[in-house]
């Protein structure tokens, strides 16, 4: 069972999904944000492919059978599924941009700053590696965050 800090987590960025999600199109109609929209979904099918099923959470907690994924899109850096669905609600805020939406993304993001934080303290404590691997990659961002 994961903490009450893993549902508060899960629980903000939910709603802040189903905000940006119910308050205008998922799929963009701008030519550029359409693009961003893409490359954001295709960092998410890959990162999905490469977690694979076994090691594929909601909450941030790192089971026992759980191995650590350094290949596919975690080569570069280490939470690409939060990447590509910041990516791809971006694209949605500017598509039908409200103060609103923006607040609401900014939201997400910090968030999903914290959970990323409460589970690389999580991964580092289950992977002796884990903190070689910090070092080799960004968290979101290739080459700069």
């Amino acid at each position: 069972m994961a903490p009450s800090k893993s549902y508060v987590l899960v629980s903000i960025q939910l709603v802040c999904l189903g905000i940006i999600v119910l308050t205008g199109p998922i799929i963009v109609s701008t030519g550029w944000l359409l693009g961003l929209e893409v490359v954001g979904g295709i960092i998410g099918l890959w990162a999905f492919q490469a977690m694979t099923m076994k090691n594929l959470h909601v909450f941030p907690e790192v089971h026992e059978r759980s191995v650590l994924v350094t290949h596919g899109p975690y080569r570069f850096i280490r939470h690409p599924m939060y990447t590509a669905l910041l990516l791809c609600t971006l694209a949605m805020v500017f598509d039908e941009f409200s103060i609103l939406r923006l607040v609401v993304w900014l939201s997400l993001g910090s968030d999903l700053i914290a959970k990323l934080t409460y589970e690389e303290r999580l991964l580092s404590q289950h992977f002796k590696e884990y903190s070689d691997y910090q070092r080799q990659t960004a968290r979101l961002v290739p080459f700069i965050f």
